[in-house]
């Protein structure tokens, strides 16, 4: 997650959608004040900074659910102002509400498809590699990153979310907005070499596996158009 004063934007990181290497393109444009969350494992010349410190959380911990509390009040503990994957609200709650108001959002999803396939992969092999995909699947920890851009009655925080099947040009199009110079594109692929199987993931999923994800992520794919 990156707050830049110096080019004015928020980064919300989501999960399986290149934020990584983002982060790693940006932090080098990015100036002394700026907010940058760790990465794990650390990629130079990213390096983390004003991550840290107390904030009220009477405001955040009223508008989030009990499970949710109980992290924020960890963070607080903690002192961990600002995560890696801070969602748009726990940020919103935790800076001026004049940077929020006036500095550029932006965020990045991917089709739920290959999404989740590609989060199995980096589990499996993190695990063992014994998982199988159904387990992945029973398990119940799907990868949903609209709990990191929408509001607690389902309204966009941010100003944009790209999508990671046109990325290159999405980005470009903020980065200009934004005076970032992208001329050569990201140049870095940061976690990538999780997923061995390459076929395109139409060829991997069983009908009934399709279906599972369609009724977990299907307000995802009715808001970004997704198919299958």
């Amino acid at each position: 997650m990156i707050i830049s004063h110096k080019h004015k934007f928020i980064f919300i990181k989501t999960i399986k959608t290149a934020g990584t290497s983002i982060e790693h393109y940006l932090s080098q444009f990015c100036g002394e004040e700026d907010v940058l969350t760790p990465l794990f494992p650390r990629v130079e010349p990213h390096k983390a900074q004003h991550h840290k410190g107390l904030w009220n959380p009477l405001p955040e911990l009223g508008k989030v659910p009990t499970k949710e509390k109980v992290s924020i009040m960890w963070d607080l503990l903690k002192a961990k102002k600002f995560r890696n994957h801070s969602s748009a609200m726990n940020v919103k709650h935790r800076i001026p509400t004049r940077i929020w108001n006036s500095y550029y959002k932006f965020c990045v999803d991917r089709n739920p498809w290959d999404k989740s396939l590609s989060q199995y992969h980096m589990r499996r092999k993190r695990q063992g590699n014994t998982m199988t995909f159904d387990q992945y699947l029973d398990y119940g920890k799907l990868c949903h990153n609209a709990p990191k851009y929408l509001d607690n009655t389902g309204a966009l925080m941010v100003d944009r979310v790209l999508k990671f099947e046109e990325l290159e040009q999405h980005l470009g199009e903020v980065f200009k907005e934004l005076a970032i110079p992208f001329e050569n594109g990201l140049n870095v692929r940061a976690k990538g070499a999780y997923r061995a199987d390459k076929r395109p993931y139409q060829e991997v999923y069983t009908p009934a596996q399709r279906d599972h994800i369609a009724r977990a992520f299907s307000r995802e794919i009715a808001m970004h158009g997704y198919k299958f």
